[in-house]
């Protein structure tokens, strides 16, 4: 009689409080993959350059921010349980914050590359297929992401080179790929030329690409001309502008550059002789 009072008693004080825990952990684990499901669902559907580079952010943010919360939920429960079966949790939290100091010291990159990753897919920063420029302590890096994950981020250079960033070593990222690009040609035009009429030739010639089918939905806003830009001992550059859409923007950029080189020649307008144009960095189109 005294067993089964004893019996009844553990029971009472101890089997149905960890009984109870368990089932709230199980309800919580799956209130919690329903939360995760439609935020991954939400994800999915946010605007992107590419619906696989949706994807790849919402699964991997989705997948690191449910095995995080899962772990936090069940070392809760499994301590609750622990203090219920009278386990004296004490050395075991003491053995796990010198693990955690350890582990912290040796992990710490590994934490700032996961830390600031997940930051990047939680504020869709940037995705597959988006052109950016990151600065890093060491050199900036421009090129296209073929790839992220938590720790690291690949970017495909112009030339073709693959670089492979840790994500903690991001000190400025700049999205080439968002929004709206300024294609920007300057025109270097001997001083023998009247800057007026140049601008009369090119708004002339303007006019005519704006009607132009081929760059219609290349271009949001232009082409236009600003005026002259700098000036030097032999003639005087005269700045062209569009806004377009980011990836066109290189596209855009030479096919200016083309059609005002055949146009001023047309009207006889020449460079300085000794002019000389700079190259651009052509991100990866």
């Amino acid at each position: 009689m005294p067993a089964i009072l004893e019996q009844g008693t553990w029971l009472r004080e101890t089997g149905v409080p960890i009984f109870i825990t368990l089932i709230v952990a199980i309800v919580a684990t799956a209130v919690l993959r329903v939360v995760v499901g439609r935020f991954q669902r939400k994800l999915e559907q946010a605007p992107s350059l590419s619906k696989a580079g949706n994807l790849q952010r919402a699964a991997t943010l989705t997948h690191a921010l449910s095995a995080t919360l899962m772990v936090a939920l069940w070392t809760v429960a499994v301590l609750i349980v622990l203090g219920y079966l009278n386990v004296n949790l004490a050395p075991l939290i003491a053995s796990a914050g010198i693990a955690g100091v350890a582990l912290g010291f040796g992990a710490q990159s590994i934490v700032k590359d996961g830390l600031t990753g997940f930051f990047i897919l939680l504020e869709n920063q940037f995705g597959v297929g988006d052109t950016v420029e990151v600065r890093t302590p060491a050199n900036p890096v421009l090129g296209r992401v073929e790839w992220f994950t938590l720790r690291a981020t690949a970017l495909r250079a112009y030339d073709g080179t693959l670089n492979i960033v840790p994500n903690g070593n991001m000190v400025l990222v700049s999205n080439k790929s968002r929004g709206w690009a300024r294609a920007i040609v300057d025109t270097p035009v001997a001083y023998q030329h009247d800057p007026e009429l140049v601008r009369e030739v090119l708004d002339e010639l303007f006019d005519e690409l704006r009607a132009d089918d081929r760059i219609k939905d290349w271009v949001m806003d232009g082409p236009s001309v600003l005026g002259v830009e700098t000036t030097s001992d032999t003639g005087v550059v005269i700045r062209a502008v569009a806004e377009t859409r980011p990836s066109k923007k290189p596209e855009v950029e030479r096919l200016l550059r083309e059609r005002i080189t055949q146009r001023l020649a047309e009207r006889d307008i020449r460079a300085p002789l000794s002019a000389a144009v700079p190259r651009p960095n052509e991100p990866n189109a």
